[in-house]
Parts: C-alpha cells; sequence; structure tokens
C-alpha cells in the first residue's frame, strides 16, 4: 500500500485512472482464469478469493484518487485563494485611488468630482475547478467506452452463435431461473414437452416441485451405479449423492448422463455452435434409436452472471 501511495503521488489523475484499468482488466484475466479452471469442490473458495482480491483492488484504487485529489484541490486552493487576495488589493487600492479632470487655468479645481475604478467581476474559483473536474471525468469515461469496444464481448457472441442453431432446428428459449436448480428445471420443462412422467410422487404420498423430483432420481440412480460413476468423483459418493439430491449443487455432465438413463431420452445441449448428443444406456431400455424421444437444453459459460446456465428449448409452435 505504501508503494502504490508512492507511485499515484507522482502520477497524474489521467495516469492513476489509466493504471487502474490496466490492473482491473489484468485481475479480471486472472479471475477469469481461476474459475475456469475450478472444480466443482474448489469453486466456493476460488470465487470467494477473486471477490475479496476485486474489493481490496478497488478500496486501493478509491484511496489513491481520493489521495491525489485531496491534495491537487489542496495546493489549488491555496494558490487560488492567493491569487484572490491579490488581485483584491490592487482592486482596493484602485478604488481608492481618486483622478480629478483639469479644467481651464482660469477656473478653480473642481473639488469633490472623482471617479472610482471600480473593480472587475471576480472569478468563481470553485465553479471552475467543478467544470475542470466534470471534464477529467468524461474524459476518462470516453477512453473507458473506447478501451471496452475493442474488448471481446463473449456474451453476445456466444448468445449469437446458439441463436443460429435455435433457428435450425426450431426451437425457442424457455427462461430458467438461475438459482442452482437450473439444469433439473430445464430438464423437468422439457420432460413435460415431450409427455414423459418425472415419478412426482416423493415417496410418503406427497407432491414435490419438480426439479427436486429430477434431482431425486438422477442422484437415486448415480448411488445405485456407483460403480460406474465413483471413478469421476473428488469426494465419496455417499457425500456427493446427498449433496445433489438435497442442496442447491449445480448439475453438470454426471447428472446428464444419469437422467438420461433415468427417462430414456435422448439429451441435446446446445453450446457456442455445437450441439452434445447424450445416448441413454440400452440398459432397461427397450427403445430402438428412432424411438427415442429428443429434449434440448442451452448451456451458457458467458450469458449469466453466476456463470455455468441451463435454459430449456422448446420447439417453436
Amino acid at each position: 500500500m505504501a508503494d502504490a501511495a508512492v507511485a499515484s503521488a507522482a502520477e497524474t489523475l489521467e495516469q492513476i485512472q489509466a493504471r487502474h484499468r490496466k490492473e482491473a482488466k489484468d485481475l479480471q484475466g486472472r479471475m477469469t482464469s481461476k474459475k475456469k479452471n475450478a472444480t466443482k469442490k474448489t469453486r466456493k473458495g476460488i470465487n470467494d478469493e477473486c471477490a475479496e482480491m476485486e474489493r481490496l483492488m478497488k478500496e486501493r484504487h478509491a484511496e489513491e484518487v481520493l489521495r491525489v485529489n485531496g491534495e491537487g484541490d489542496k495546493d489549488q486552493e491555496q494558490e487560488e485563494r492567493e491569487q484572490e487576495e491579490s488581485a483584491d488589493d490592487v482592486a482596493e487600492k484602485l478604488s481608492a485611488v481618486s483622478l480629478t479632470t483639469p479644467q481651464s487655468n482660469t477656473m478653480a479645481p473642481a473639488t469633490g468630482a472623482t471617479n472610482s475604478q471600480t473593480p472587475g467581476k471576480k472569478r468563481n474559483r470553485q465553479k471552475e475547478r467543478l467544470a475542470r473536474r466534470a471534464a477529467e471525468q468524461e474524459a476518462a469515461a470516453i477512453a473507458a467506452e473506447q478501451e471496452a469496444a475493442t474488448m471481446t464481448d463473449h456474451r453476445g457472441v456466444e448468445r449469437k452463435q446458439m441463436q443460429g442453431t435455435f433457428e435450425k432446428h426450431g426451437l425457442r428459449e424457455h427462461e430458467i431461473r438461475p438459482d442452482g436448480h437450473c439444469l433439473f428445471s430445464a430438464v423437468a420443462d422439457q420432460l413435460a414437452q415431450v409427455d414423459v412422467p418425472l415419478d412426482t410422487g416423493s415417496g410418503d404420498g406427497s407432491k414435490e416441485a419438480p426439479y427436486k423430483t429430477v434431482r431425486r432420481r438422477a442422484a437415486g440412480y448415480i448411488e445405485a451405479h456407483g460403480d460406474v460413476y465413483a471413478g469421476f468423483l473428488e469426494e465419496d459418493l455417499g457425500s456427493y449423492v446427498a449433496k445433489m439430491r438435497d442442496t442447491a449443487e449445480w448439475g453438470g455432465q454426471l447428472e446428464l448422463l444419469a437422467l438420461a438413463n433415468v427417462y430414456g431420452v435422448e439429451i441435446h445441449v446446445v453450446q457456442d455452435r455445437d450441439t452434445e448428443v447424450i445416448q441413454p444406456s440400452d440398459d432397461g431400455h427397450d427403445k430402438q434409436e428412432g424411438d427415442k424421444k429428443r429434449i434440448w437444453l442451452a448451456y451458457y459459460r458467458h450469458g449469466y452472471g453466476l456463470g455455468e446456465h441451463y435454459n430449456s428449448l422448446r420447439k417453436v409452435a
């Protein structure tokens, strides 16, 4: 922090703002890399670490700008006060000077006829300072917009690429709430579109939310086929199954594989320009390849603030 203070003292406000933008861009790149390489087990810790890094950077930036603005204003105000005092002194002296107009030699000089020099209107120093500061902020905003214009809009590119696939297959997007249950909610919505029952009985005769049913059945399948799935897990099977069944833990590839088998459907996942097809195994399903029902999901990596997200893709009526 001391080094940053020394550096900021030697920089102008524009130089500091330019450095801040570069540091923010570099930090964003580091955070993106960390999040990209995160696993389900480490995702929360990495998100917390990134949030703390961003908070500390913003606090440091605010302190540096405040320090420079404070010192600059102090020096400028002192200089302006001295200028104003000097101008006031001159104006006061001029106002005290009486200028007499000489008459002809035969006439007595006029008495009491004096002209006072009226000083000019004082400058509004505070208004000028505010105007300069506003101009600096506007210039910084323009520079930031120009820099942003040169950066890749990953969210826009992703949506544009996926929209082409939607149109090709006659699909329209049905928004799913980004609440941690999105994969299971999207699958539940799709199963309803193709008339595949969810088995909504929770075991005690009561009803449960569709996404909970899908969660429960995915977790149950993984637990029942632990010999297949355990090798892909970074924790013991029992803990993983309980977390996936009872919490808002994000679902992923393993859950999609399980659900394809639970419901005997092909799951088509649209991502960027590609479409991944997840086929159910033949165990427990006697349907021929062409008889299997298809459900469609949209998978986003950049389109939502919380990160990865699934939406349901319904057929255009």
